[in-house]
């Protein structure tokens, strides 16, 4: 497969812009993911390794570490919230309020339709951080800062808002592909990495409705 549109590079890193719908690595029943263009990105025996990772329908910054003492780095930076994170979201429903904090555990729960995060007192802590950034009819348009990393912790935050991710048909935002991008990443090492991703063609037309001048 083709390597992903490459944000940031150097001798440690490298940030892909990853495509809405493929997954970071391959499930049980196969197919493409991003683990597939390793060997493009690299020569070395001892790697490329996912420095953290992104939902398979979540477009944006994915970091890749090309070297062992670069991956602990890393994951050390996203293990202690020291990694800047900021996605865009748009939601439906127009949220109350400029900003705020959600601070709500998470836990995995299973059934026979499958698996899903639910806010549990019992779960794992989780704080997301938002802000507006445009308003629609209908469509808020977000700028959230996850403080901790759980799975699918933006997706099921927003739906506390009372305002689920666009697109987002497992947590109640119908279907159309999800509005969430990871649009920046920070990494404070020496030298930082720093990447910004541009929103995905099915975002667009909710951002600009939104405001986004893009």
């Amino acid at each position: 497969m083709k390597v992903p549109p490459i944000l940031f590079r150097d001798q440690r890193f490298v940030v892909l812009n990853k495509p809405t719908g493929l997954p970071v690595h391959a499930g049980p029943s196969g197919g493409p993911s991003v683990e597939d263009c390793f060997p493009l990105l690299s020569r070395r025996k001892d790697g490329p390794w996912l420095a953290h990772r992104l939902d398979a329908d979540t477009a944006g910054c994915l970091v890749v570490a090309l070297r062992k003492a670069a991956l602990l780095a890393a994951q050390e930076c996203f293990e202690s919230g020291r990694a800047g994170k900021v996605y865009w979201a748009v939601v439906r429903g127009e949220v109350r309020g400029e900003s705020g904090r959600i601070d709500a555990s998470l836990q995995r729960r299973s059934g026979r339709d499958g698996w899903r995060m639910i806010v549990s007192p019992t779960g794992q802590l989780a704080v997301t951080d938002w802000r507006v950034l445009g308003r629609a009819t209908g469509l808020t348009w977000l700028e959230v800062r996850p403080k901790t990393g759980r799975t699918h912790q933006v997706r099921v935050h927003c739906t506390q808002l009372g305002a689920p991710i666009l697109g987002d048909a497992r947590y109640g935002g119908g279907d159309g592909g999800l509005h969430l991008l990871a649009r920046e990443i920070h990494l404070p090492l020496d030298p930082t990495v720093d990447a910004t991703a541009e929103p995905p063609l099915h975002m667009l037309s909710a951002l600009r409705a939104c405001g986004f001048a893009g």
